[in-house]
């Protein structure tokens, strides 16, 4: 049974805690930011950095004028079916994997190996925005689940660090009947929450308000492609001849 993030952005208060765990448990040099205006920092998510807390400050349009200022962790959401591994497979098997015990997608040293324009195909078809380059080492990077903690037992980092309840892991089916529950009561409070790609990823976010209001790649659909498909249709599409060639293997 796969794994799965259940994250409760109406929980999060932005302390970055996860953000500061991940990258030192896998040992990630600082990058060096500037003030750009906003507390969120690293402004996106870099070599050094797999995961980053995104703020977004808007007016809400009521009679009060209320400034609403939402918070998102931003991480990568190893979908079910992953375009990026379908991707890869077709120029170097085994350079992008899915871990069958956790459904994690896994970067491999392999993708050293892929050419420049291989990654931006790659980055291009993920539906979050999330593959980073390493320009030294060449290695195409993101959130691995922990997946070494998770094989021993252990929680990745950032549901380990987080002190709010907002970061939660476990058995895929179980995180889905939290998330339910959770959405329910949140929806008392907030009735446009609702949750975020829930039958394709393995990382499922409660958002109270407009996905617009969090992040541009909040949704899978949001990267247009060419055509009356959504993005994540095309890719799957895409992906379906392979798919059914290794079905029969």
């Amino acid at each position: 049974m796969p794994n799965a993030f259940f994250i409760d952005a109406s929980r999060c208060t932005a302390c970055r805690g996860c953000q500061v765990a991940c990258k030192e448990w896998h040992g990630l040099p600082a990058v060096n930011t500037k003030q750009r205006g906003s507390h969120q920092n690293p402004p996106d998510l870099n070599p050094f950095n797999y995961k980053v807390v995104r703020f977004n400050e808007h007016l809400k349009d009521n009679d009060r004028n209320q400034v609403v200022w939402n918070f998102f962790p931003d991480q990568c959401r190893h979908c079910i079916e992953a375009p990026c591994k379908y991707i890869a497979d077709d120029y170097l098997e085994g350079a992008i994997v899915q871990d069958q015990g956790t459904g994690a997608i896994i970067y491999t040293d392999l993708t050293r190996q892929l050419s420049q324009s291989v990654y931006e195909e790659i980055r291009d078809s993920c539906p979050y925005d999330i593959p980073r380059r390493n320009s030294a080492t060449g290695a195409i990077v993101k959130c691995d689940m922990c997946h070494g903690r998770v094989r021993n037992g252990l929680l990745p980092m950032c549901v380990a660090t987080c002190p709010t309840g907002t970061m939660n892991f476990g058995d895929r089916e179980e995180m889905l009947k939290l998330a339910h529950e959770r959405l329910d009561v949140v929806k008392k409070e907030f009735p446009n929450a609702q949750l975020v790609d829930e039958d394709s990823v393995n990382v499922i976010y409660l958002i109270t308000d407009d996905p617009q209001y969090y992040h541009d790649y909040v949704i899978g659909d949001a990267r247009p492609v060419p055509g009356p498909m959504t993005r994540k249709e095309f890719f799957a599409k895409l992906a379906a001849p392979l798919r059914a060639a290794t079905s029969k293997v």
